[in-house]
């Protein structure tokens, strides 16, 4: 039995939710006898909270407060060190996506920073206000064959707009765009942590595109077999989605990366 320590950044948003659906998924996980790890799970808040993680959940909320919280809380380095140079396993949920992509725009410079280790450029608040929040029935297939669609929560989500080339520095193209912020360049610190980085940008599931026409009536749609809006991607470790699982009570996405998180901890002893 190994020893697994899952942080939750708890600065701002919905971190306490994900907490909760975190020790469900990891109970079901033991009594099914699919994990025969100990799990713990941590609010982090002070860089020593942080360094105690095997892995890191980046919560929704709004992107700007965080970045703005860790900075003062002098988290945002270390974070970026937990994501970059050690490549530990990360999930980023709506604002956490946006912290954790390497450009995103719809962004004044100066007011919002970014983590990085996803190479994409994000589109903030794609669909609009919160007044226009909807739920779309997903199929996401790396959940595993003849499962249900998953009831995604969409509230002033942000989109995928663009896969990105993978640069071992800044993405300096994106620099040259107006209203984009980019994140620093870290280089990850060892080979264990460049083989946990992946080079290629996975994308794991889209809106389809008559739920995003119908995202401004605020109803539940129904998902239909089209290309749509990218809403959840994954670059080696460090995985980030659109919407807000943790807002259903439908824990198996935790599960699911709770084995993922397993898998890369067992390979790095």
């Amino acid at each position: 039995m190994i020893n697994i320590t899952v942080g939750v950044l708890a600065l701002q948003g919905a971190f306490h939710e994900h907490v909760g659906l975190l020790k469900k998924a990891a109970a079901s996980l033991v009594s099914q006898q699919a994990s025969s790890s100990h799990w713990e799970f941590l609010e982090v808040r002070t860089p020593q909270e942080l360094e105690r993680c095997d892995a890191l959940v980046l919560p929704g909320g709004e992107s700007t407060a965080i970045s703005l919280v860790a900075a003062r809380s002098n988290l945002l380095e270390p974070l970026r060190d937990f994501v970059k140079v050690h490549r530990k396993p990360t999930w980023g949920t709506c604002a956490g996506l946006i912290l954790l992509a390497e450009s995103a725009n719809r962004t004044k410079k100066g007011g919002q920073e970014l983590i990085g280790g996803l190479d994409v450029r994000v589109n903030r608040n794609h669909f609009g206000r919160q007044t226009e929040s909807f739920q779309a029935l997903l199929e996401l297939p790396f959940l595993g064959s003849g499962e249900a669609p998953f009831p995604a929560v969409f509230i002033r989500a942000p989109v995928v707009e663009k896969i990105l080339p993978h640069h071992e520095g800044v993405q300096i193209d994106e620099l040259k765009r107006d209203e984009t912020v980019v994140a620093p360049s870290r280089q990850a610190e060892n080979q264990a942590a460049k083989e946990a980085m992946a080079w290629d940008v996975e994308v794991l599931a889209s809106l389809p595109g008559r739920a995003a026409r119908l995202a401004a009536a605020g109803t539940n749609v129904d998902a239909e077999e089209e290309i749509g809006d990218i809403v959840a991607v994954q670059q080696g470790n460090v995985f980030g989605m659109s919407f807000h699982p943790e807002l259903t009570g439908d824990e198996r996405i935790h599960s699911w990366w709770l084995r993922q998180v397993e898998e890369s901890v067992k390979r790095l002893q």
